[in-house]
């Protein structure tokens, strides 16, 4: 994609579908007028008065608790630098946006048109009663310090400036696992800081608490070696000035045990990192490039332990995995401030974390087979599902231990499950689908990319490095819709109906031919069939000329199945294939199966379609919980539509009895857990959050899945083919270019899962 491409393809996702990135939305009833009395007048007057008689109860009559002011003078933003408050506010929705996909916070974002110190600590003192804590960002050194300073000693809800902060607590952590790994100590080590920033400044003070010895550091700014002779120096750049006698970062890489790097790219040489001690440590934080590229360090020092603050490499030093979490704990105890302890809390808590064996969820995102502990996994995964289980309670932990907690917390153990319920609205699937489907792209034909949707979506999978598109249809008007859409990529374009495919539908065709000639197919039948896009795909992705396919945006669901089902066929051991669609909801993701192919299937193509769902279902490292759904509950009707679903489950329970299953449900209770471990305590499914439902007809399960996906615009994956023998996946009509590129991942990761088991076999062969 183009720079200009890029470029409108940012600006149309902030405009599109409305303004803006973040949204206020109401939380209690509203669709009447008794509802509208008790939010406005005269029933609002209640929940003053009592606030106005005792301050805390704000806490609970409004959002308050809950709510984190994002603010900021735009006089310091990451790789912009001094925009201003306006031009600074995209960024501040941005990181309103993380902390409620994370951890669940509300956020206002605050810009403030000031650049004096004194009037922008006025400003937030003054709005300060909104928020239960305030988050500073992107204001530029040395009045970040002031700022904070001040606001943290003339306010009682928590302050905390993330750009010094979060980068401190998340290189802390993965020091600390570093050096423990090679065995050294914090107090004996040398230390070379390239920057003097807001973030440099704070993690070395952090280092500092750890042990770190001031003696043993060494920082450089743009100036070079920060020394006490140096005159004009700032305060923060005066407290670590060394009398040592270095004058370039040459000689301060001497033997030097570690390198933090928050500076600028490419200042760190190979010839540097050679003369460094043995088992040296290097954390290149500069963004979007690093002090030393990852690839060029490692293949430097075979016993570097490198982190950056890129996703692509091992060790990502990332601000998201403190900021939300640190927040939610203190927001959670009413911390009437983040102090030292709470951020060493936070750092001990990522520390640890990364020593615990690896959530199944977070290995199938990183296509790993398993992530331990060593020097390629020193600081956990953005994506891993326990941070908000670990660090708000170490937080809050330290805040009611350091007495600055006005809200006690006894039950950790409930506070635990509460907070991972806090993450059922989140859409992290879909952002770990795409991070595994990158670790390993696949050739993906689009069978129809001559439909500008399709071949939108292409653009995207190719950019984002999801896949290596195949693109089928009629040259001319592809290559027309890619000059117009800038899409200059070297891609291959294929025309099942050009002459110049000739040689290659021949030889399909005589594979085919063969497969099907005592099942009526002829040799100039299938030459005929091998110009139809559907079939030629099929072939292409049957004879290993790609991976997967996908179609079926222009054509209607059986027409497209068709094709695929004959010269596909069915995966070994599979009587049945069938589809599932995964549903984004507010709940969590839930799947929905069969909702495109079997119209009434029996009890033991329910009991296939459930056991394929699971399958699928851990394919994105979950763990299945399924619902047999029907319009009776265990027995309460002896239809044969509720007969059919007793039997698949009696059946599920005696040969798959470690599979979470159970039924005949109502969907209702399925869903909601209160009901059913009211009114049936002895399911299998009491207590658990069922992620899976499997509907007894095609009528229902269909009809559900769009239902849900219309009125709650719940974001949709799917319909995922399952039961095939090599990966091809079938969109619904007029699919969007989200849902297209959704279904290209998922087509990799089949082909990723796919190619596995084949090296598998092949070993055990």
């Amino acid at each position: 994609m183009s720079k200009e491409s890029k470029r409108r393809e940012a600006l149309l996702y902030h405009s599109k579908p409305t303004p803006g990135k973040i949204a206020v939305v109401p939380t209690t009833k509203y669709a009447t007028q008794r509802d509208l009395s008790l939010a406005y007048s005269p029933g609002v007057a209640e929940p003053c008065l009592e606030i106005e008689k005792n301050p805390s109860k704000a806490y609970k009559y409004t959002t308050k608790g809950n709510l984190v002011a994002v603010i900021s003078n735009g006089s310091a933003v990451l790789g912009l630098g001094n925009i201003g408050p306006l031009a600074s506010k995209p960024v501040m929705e941005g990181k309103g946006l993380l902390f409620k996909i994370f951890a669940d916070i509300d956020v206002f974002d605050i810009e403030v048109d000031t650049n004096d110190i004194e009037t922008f600590i006025q400003t937030v003192k003054n709005i300060a009663p909104t928020f239960g804590g305030i988050n500073l960002e992107d204001i530029k050194a040395p009045e970040a310090f002031e700022i904070e300073r001040r606001l943290k000693e003339e306010l009682d809800i928590p302050v905390m400036h993330d750009d010094q902060h979060g980068t401190a607590i998340i290189s802390a952590a993965a020091l600390i696992n570093a050096l423990e790994i090679h065995n050294k100590n914090i107090e004996d080590v040398k230390i070379v800081v390239s920057g003097a920033g807001a973030a440099a400044i704070s993690c070395t003070r952090l280092y500092q608490s750890f042990g770190a010895n001031p003696e043993n550091i060494v920082m450089l700014d743009s100036k070079g070696v920060i020394r006490k002779n140096r005159e004009n120096l700032t305060s923060q750049k005066a407290e670590f000035a060394t009398s040592r006698h270095i004058n370039s970062i040459e000689e301060a890489m001497i033997d030097a045990d570690v390198f933090i790097g928050l500076s600028m790219a490419n200042i760190l040489t190979p010839e540097m990192l050679l003369t460094m001690a043995s088992k040296p440590i290097v954390f290149a934080m500069a963004n979007p490039n690093p002090e030393i590229t990852y690839q060029l360090a490692v293949d430097t020092r075979d016993d570097i332990i490198m982190a950056t603050g890129r996703s692509d490499h091992p060790n990502q030093v990332n601000n998201v995995l403190g900021f939300p979490f640190i927040f939610r704990g203190a927001l959670d105890v009413r911390a009437t401030k983040i102090n030292e302890e709470m951020k060493k809390a936070a750092v001990l808590a990522l520390a640890e974390l990364a020593k615990q064996p690896v959530p199944e969820q977070v290995n199938v995102a990183y296509s790993e087979t398993k992530l331990s502990f060593g020097k390629d996994y020193i600081i956990p995964k953005p994506f891993d599902p326990r941070l908000i289980a670990v660090v708000p309670p170490a937080v809050a932990k330290a805040a009611i231990q350091t007495g600055i907690a006005k809200k006690t917390i006894t039950n950790w153990e409930a506070y635990e499950d509460e907070l991972r319920g806090r993450l059922g609205s989140d859409n992290k699937i879909v952002r770990l689908m795409h991070s595994r489907a990158k670790l390993d792209p696949k050739r993906v034909v689009f069978a129809e990319a001559d439909q500008l949707a399709v071949l939108k979506a292409a653009q995207i999978v190719y950019d984002e490095g999801i896949a290596e598109p195949i693109l089928l249809g009629r040259k001319k008007a592809i290559k027309a819709l890619m000059k117009e859409i800038e899409f200059d990529a070297n891609v291959s374009i294929i025309d099942p109906k050009s002459d110049e495919e000739e040689p290659r539908k021949d030889s399909y065709a005589e594979v085919f031919w063969k497969q099907r000639n005592r099942r009526g197919i002829t040799l100039l039948s299938a030459k005929k069939l091998m110009r139809e896009r559907n079939y030629f795909a099929a072939m292409m992705v049957n004879e290993g000329d790609a991976d997967a396919l996908i179609s079926g945006y222009s054509r209607s669901y059986p027409t497209v199945v068709k094709p695929i089902l004959e010269l596909i066929g069915l995966d070994k051991g599979v009587t049945r294939a069938a589809t599932t669609n995964l549903l984004m909801t507010q709940r969590g993701p839930l799947f929905l199966s069969d909702t495109s192919i079997n119209i009434n299937p029996d009890s033991m193509d329910l009991t296939t379609i459930a056991n394929m769902t699971a399958t699928t279902v851990k394919m994105f490292g979950l763990q299945p919980v399924i619902a047999m759904v029907s319009f009776s509950n265990f027995g309460s009707s002896e239809h044969p539509s509720s007969k059919k679903v007793r039997e698949s489950v009696a059946y599920l329970h005696k040969y798959y009895p470690n599979l979470i299953v159970d039924g005949e449900l109502q969907t209702d209770f399925a869903l909601n857990n209160d009901m059913l471990q009211d009114i049936f305590p002895f399911s299998k499914l009491a207590g658990k959050k069922v992620n899976t439902l499997i509907f007894p007809n095609l009528d229902s399960a269909n009809i559900t899945y769009k239902l849900l996906k219309e009125l709650n615009k719940a974001e949709n994956i799917g319909p995922i083919m399952m039961g095939l023998k090599k990966p091809a996946h079938i969109l619904q009509l007029d699919a969007s270019v989200d849902e297209i590129v959704n279904m290209a991942a998922i087509a990799v990761i089949d082909a990723q899962k796919k190619q596995k088991r084949e090296q598998l076999n092949a070993g055990l062969n």
